[in-house]
């Protein structure tokens, strides 16, 4: 069932009229050209938070003074969407903040998919990131055991379906046969696209790492196993989302009983609004997965970056961090705070024609977002395990029982994750070296469909 935003009615036309246009970029034949570098914020629209005690006529006052005009508020942060005059949003916030009466004002920050081009189930032998021996797929091999145990923790557990985790992103197809009986009967488009259905492709790709049918005799596996899913579309059609309907996407997956929050998405402003809805979210018991990017930089990437948000970069298939020459690498430093498989990950894609002819039901994916979700699986699993346990156990049981895999400490604060042990398996890690000084290990960046 599709619920409406209340930001929708008459207030989004706005932001659709700012990332039109702007580029696919996931898992498709490479277009033609460089595209065009996104807008950094929603054009004629910007966020302010007052404080509590003003009342209605000072705070109309102060939109007079400020000439915005309130079209909203997030409810539960009690943060008011606010129009202002195109190319003048970042001195209009300014404005407003310097007032006493507001606790900040920002631009509405646009964040983008982080995404880069590239058991029994059928497709298991695909997924070295669940159970890696060594395997050939697809032409590929890489060093056994640089996975992260999944079969050994599904012997312990396979979770719970009454553990929703919510999928923050472009949609997921809702007719997949290898998500349709996991997404729960409730849906918000918060994007102004009018569908809750993913015509973008990445929200139903991260959907199945996270959660897709296991054991079924279709496709592929997920890492929650009987966990279920919420979809909450915050990126449009295009990819790219603004964070204020990333902020009410966590208000409204909280308020639906999500257990675990994956947010494979970002950018590189510190924006207050969303991390209000983060910690809202940290303190209803709620535990927050977000990728740390894909630009091969220590530079801070949010929502990861916030405290009340598990950090997740991506490792290879020799448990390397991801650095592909000419491609892409994962973001790293002591922010980051676990690691997990990202390279090449097979997993679900819409079953609709949306940007090929014929749309496949399943790819290689890579980036730091497929990385996240199988941090989000796992503490689905976790919760499944035992429903009276903490966020703050969780993500304590994920962190302590990583890997120390080669640059734990240095890329990232634990190693990279290891279900077996997080579920209370003994999982020995083989203690994998890092290739010779100077070795430069690359992949082949063609993406391949079936």
């Amino acid at each position: 069932m599709k619920a409406e935003s209340v930001l929708k009615r008459g207030l989004l036309l706005l932001t659709l009229a700012a990332i039109v246009g702007l580029p696919l970029v996931i898992l498709v034949t490479p277009v033609q050209g460089a595209p065009p570098s996104p807008p950094p914020f929603v054009s004629g629209r910007i966020l302010v938070k007052f404080d509590p005690r003003t009342g209605a006529v000072e705070r109309a006052a102060v939109h007079r003074r400020e000439g915005g005009t309130p079209l909203g508020v997030i409810r539960g942060i009690g943060v008011e969407v606010v129009a202002v005059p195109a190319r003048a949003e970042e001195a209009r916030a300014a404005g407003y903040a310097r007032n006493p009466h507001v606790t900040f004002a920002e631009p509405d920050y646009l964040a983008y998919a982080l995404e880069d081009a590239g058991a029994v189930d059928p497709f298991f032998g695909k997924q070295w990131g669940l159970d890696n021996t060594g395997q050939d797929y697809d032409g590929r091999t890489g060093t056994e055991d640089a996975d992260i145990d999944a079969l050994e923790a599904w012997d312990i557990t396979t979770g719970s379906a009454d553990v929703t985790i919510a999928i923050l992103d472009s949609g997921i197809d809702p007719n997949h046969p290898d998500l349709a009986g996991k997404l729960v009967d409730d849906a918000i488009d918060l994007t102004g696209s009018l569908t809750v259905d993913d015509n973008y492709g990445h929200g139903t790709h991260v959907a199945g790492i996270a959660a897709a049918e296991t054991n079924n005799g279709t496709g592929v596996a997920g890492v929650g196993y009987d966990a279920s899913l919420l979809n909450v579309k915050v990126l449009g059609d295009e990819g790219w989302g603004a964070s204020s309907w990333i902020a009410e996407g966590i208000l409204w997956a909280v308020a639906r009983g999500a257990r675990v929050i994956n947010m494979s998405l970002g950018f590189y402003r510190k924006s207050l609004t969303l991390q209000a809805a983060v910690d809202d979210a940290w303190n209803s018991g709620v535990l927050l997965v977000a990728a740390a990017g894909n630009d091969g930089t220590s530079r801070k990437l949010y929502p990861a970056a916030y405290p009340n948000c598990m950090a997740v970069a991506a490792t290879d298939d020799d448990d390397q961090r991801v650095d592909e020459p000419g491609w892409w690498a994962s973001n790293y430093g002591a922010w980051v705070d676990v690691a997990a498989p990202g390279l090449f990950i097979y997993s679900t894609f819409p079953t609709h024609d949306y940007f090929l002819d014929k749309a496949p039901k399943y790819v290689y994916g890579s980036g730091t977002s497929m990385a996240t979700t199988h941090v989000a699986g796992l503490a689905g699993l976790l919760f499944g395990q035992d429903q009276l346990r903490g966020n703050a156990d969780v993500r304590s049981l994920i962190e302590d029982t990583a890997d120390p895999v080669p640059g734990t400490g240095t890329y990232w604060v634990h190693g990279r994750i290891n279900a077996c042990n997080a579920v209370g398996g003994e999982c020995a890690y083989g203690g994998q070296e890092p290739p010779p000084e100077g070795t430069v290990h690359v992949h082949s960046v063609d993406m391949e469909y079936t």
